[in-house]
């Protein structure tokens, strides 16, 4: 029994580093990627992107923080899971939200596409509330024990993420296809940056999200938690990058037409030396 007990305190004890080191990261790259907000989303126009930006890139400093005190709290001390879950929640929904757009705008702004990729996410959303609440384990295991104020959960959160993991594949699966289908010949600043970045960064946000199904479904529950920041924190920082490199890769489009447009100017414009040969031969004739 104390040797069992020994071992779930290593476990607890690794869970706690790891989500302390999420908490790391997001407060790195929030000061190493600052500049960029400052640039791309501070003194634009209020949008429903930016109004997502804003709730993606510092609700997670809420939802991370109450997750790494409840991961330092002795273990006699409940913690506020709801809180902490509904901030979750919100703050994947935000990421997921921005990912969504980007998918909506490579896909030339198609209602229809929207529509349907709005209508499921509402419907994973739902699912994976009626199954975090559910008393049933839908996957068999080993559990936390009954009554007790453990940084673990059940089971059933593997299924949650199983829901976002197919959402995630289909977004995946949906650029992938526009690329192949209708961009295939396409070299635009920003079209690559659409395609490329929103398949790196999509997948890392998949692979985290695998991750935490393997860890829920497969692993000891004291390591259930093990990733749970870090789930948040990826998405916040994968999401907000990404819109940065839009802003950036359109604006670069938006100066490279204005330059043509000025040098197509130009070529309609007479040589100076053209213009002073008519002046003076004007002249000449008065």
């Amino acid at each position: 029994m104390s040797s069992l007990l020994v071992s779930d305190i290593a476990k607890l004890q690794t869970v706690k580093y790891s989500n302390l080191g999420g908490l790391a990261i997001l407060a790195f790259d929030y000061f190493i990627t600052f500049p960029e907000e400052v640039e791309w989303t501070w003194f634009k126009p209020w949008d429903v992107t930016r109004v997502f930006f804003i709730i993606s890139r510092y609700l997670p400093f809420a939802g991370v923080g109450m997750t790494a005190y409840d991961a330092l709290r002795s273990s006699n001390q409940c913690a506020s899971t709801v809180e902490g879950n509904v901030i979750h929640i919100i703050g994947i929904v935000a990421a997921e939200a921005l990912l969504v757009i980007r998918t909506w705008a490579f896909w030339q702004k198609s209602k229809r596409l929207l529509i349907g990729l709005l209508a499921y996410a509402v419907l994973a959303i739902i699912a994976a509330i009626v199954v975090d609440l559910s008393p049933k384990m839908l996957i068999p295991g080993e559990e936390p024990p009954p009554g007790t104020c453990y940084f673990e959960s059940t089971r059933n959160a593997a299924v949650v993420y199983m829901f976002l993991a197919v959402f995630e594949s289909v977004i995946l699966i949906l650029t992938i296809y526009k690329r192949v289908h209708d961009y295939r010949d396409f070299r635009s600043g920003i079209v690559v940056t659409l395609y490329h970045d929103g398949m790196v960064y999509m997948s890392c946000i998949l692979t985290i999200t695998i991750v935490n199904i393997i860890i829920g479904a497969a692993f000891p529950s004291a390591y259930s938690n093990m990733f749970d920041t870090l789930q948040l924190v990826i998405h916040s920082v994968l999401a907000s990058r990404l819109l940065f490199r839009l802003r950036h890769s359109s604006e670069r489009v938006h100066e490279t037409s204005m330059s043509s447009q000025i040098l197509d100017t130009v070529d309609y414009l007479p040589p100076l030396s053209m213009s002073m040969s008519g002046t003076g031969t004007t002249r000449s004739e008065v």
